[in-house]
């Protein structure tokens, strides 16, 4: 685990445990290592993906479990919750990631983000005309790829982080 990873991932523990803390809720080993899958976890992830994801490592965790501590997790914003139009949610990890939206292709349910820094504007020009504070928004895009994506030359860094689009 790289110095990053390993700070990320102690910050996000403690996030955690004060949550717990805070709330009255048990500290068990199997809410921590559902936390530390999830924070090794790549992208996207549905409950049934990581139960068998966590079976496949060893790991003896309930459903019940799994959705009682993803729903924790929500509660001190360490996941978010996507519905994209299945009957299934899907969830990321949302510690210190960069906001972005999603685009979901309807062949095959796939995810795509990306950051189109346009959308401050947006939301500034929204909370002014109507008088909120908006704390969040969620924008996803459905359709079909028109050619596949070229990565070619991108670095590992900027094929992790959504693609920006406009300036």
């Amino acid at each position: 685990m790289r110095d990053n990873d390993r700070m990320n991932h102690e910050t996000v523990k403690k996030i955690f445990t004060d949550y717990l803390e805070s709330h009255g809720h048990r500290k068990t080993p199997e809410r921590y290592t559902i936390l530390k899958e999830i924070y090794e976890t790549e992208g996207h992830f549905d409950i049934e993906t990581l139960y068998i994801q966590m079976k496949n490592n060893k790991y003896r965790v309930s459903r019940a479990t799994l959705y009682n501590t993803i729903e924790l997790l929500q509660n001190c914003n360490l996941v978010t919750k996507h519905q994209f139009g299945s009957n299934c949610s899907q969830f990321e990890r949302s510690f210190r990631f960069k906001q972005h939206d999603h685009f979901i292709n309807l062949e095959n349910g796939s995810v795509l983000e990306f950051c189109d820094p346009r959308m401050q504007e947006i939301q500034t020009s929204v909370e002014r005309l109507l008088g909120v504070t908006i704390t969040s928004h969620s924008l996803t895009f459905f359709g079909y790829l028109n050619a596949p994506l070229q990565d070619e030359g991108v670095s590992d860094h900027e094929k992790k982080s959504p693609p920006v689009i406009g300036n």
